[in-house]
């Protein structure tokens, strides 16, 4: 008989959504282009499903230079067209627009602290806080419930229920 593991309520049986829930979710990232990934596509996830966004992850990688804030934040009117034109993509102009607005603030801030993951990793795992000083840095599509799933995301706060095996107390 095989033995089947709990996973959070969240997981469904969809085979992606069971990779991200036991591969990545809730596992702390450091890297900078992973971490500017997971804030692109939780604003691009904004009154969708995450699966849906999953889903469509490796349509977003090329069609935004696998997340390269320096190539994002010099993309212009042609570059947004084609975008809005790829059905790989959640074809929103205002989520794409903002994409293209975060990776110039997500640029300043790697200047201003050497890296993306050393100033977010310099906030208390509070979304509020965090959401309020990206957006008063240019950021959009931030607020503190994209924020907190992007802190789930990327393992700033692990919210793993007690049943899940990856629950770690």
């Amino acid at each position: 008989m095989k033995k089947t593991l709990t996973r959070c309520g969240w997981c469904s049986d969809d085979p992606i959504y069971i990779k991200y829930h036991d591969q990545e979710w809730g596992r702390p990232v450091h890297d900078d282009r992973r971490l500017f990934e997971f804030l692109i596509l939780e604003g691009a996830q904004a009154g969708l499903s995450w699966l849906t966004v999953l889903k469509k992850r490796h349509h977003y990688r090329k069609a935004f230079d696998h997340f390269d804030a320096r190539a994002i934040a010099r993309y212009d009117a042609r570059k947004i067209k084609q975008l809005l034109n790829n059905d790989g993509i959640i074809r929103n102009r205002l989520k794409i627009q903002s994409a293209i607005r975060n990776a110039k603030a997500f640029l300043k801030i790697q200047k201003e602290f050497g890296s993306f993951d050393r100033y977010l990793w310099s906030f208390q795992p509070l979304s509020d806080a965090l959401s309020s000083d990206l957006q008063k840095r240019g950021f959009s599509f931030v607020g503190p419930t994209i924020i907190y799933a992007f802190m789930q995301a990327v393992g700033m706060v692990n919210d793993h229920t007690r049943d899940c095996f990856l629950y770690q107390s």
